[in-house]
């Protein structure tokens, strides 16, 4: 079966809106049905709105194509310590199936490049799934080395909270 190829007139990168944060949801809900990870997605408008427009402990930019969001980038700024320098984390890139192989992931992607040049950061990084062969393939062409000498460790719910409680 063969995926219908859609053209577009216009793609523009756009720092999101509150308003865009019903858009921003339905990206990354689908973001997590591409990842097999739909039950782990419990975010909601609300936790969104507060965390990039009101507390601003991450932005995001909106790839839209004639006008509608076809895609999104999340970061946030990190810091090396051997580069003594900020850099961007992207948390998430995602692109809606019928928008890819447009180049909107690659602009995407320019565009957080372009913003750490602009700031005087020192690096963008990311991780990315080991299955995901089409995006390693991608990040590949683009010059990416992937960091294989690095495990990525996690703490969330129970473990987090018993590690937490140790100070009390």
């Amino acid at each position: 079966m063969t995926q219908e190829k859609f053209t577009y007139a216009t793609f523009e990168i756009l720092p999101a809106q509150p308003a865009d944060v019903g858009d921003i949801l339905a990206l990354i809900q689908a973001l997590a049905d591409y990842e097999r990870m739909s039950d782990e997605c419990v975010g909601t408008e609300a936790m969104l709105h507060k965390w990039i427009f009101e507390e601003k402990k991450a932005e995001v930019v909106m790839g839209k194509a004639d006008g509608k969001a076809v895609g999104f980038a999340l970061f946030f700024t990190s810091f090396s310590t051997f580069l003594a320098k900020p850099g961007i984390y992207l948390e998430d890139l995602f692109v809606k199936p019928h928008a890819r192989g447009c180049g909107f992931g690659k602009k995407l992607l320019a565009h957080l490049a372009d913003l750490v040049v602009q700031r005087g950061y020192g690096r963008l990084e990311w991780a990315c799934l080991d299955w995901n062969k089409p995006s390693i393939d991608f990040y590949l062409s683009l010059g990416a080395k992937p960091m294989d000498e690095w495990t990525t460790y996690r703490l969330t719910g129970d473990p987090l909270e018993n590690l937490a409680a140790t100070t009390r």
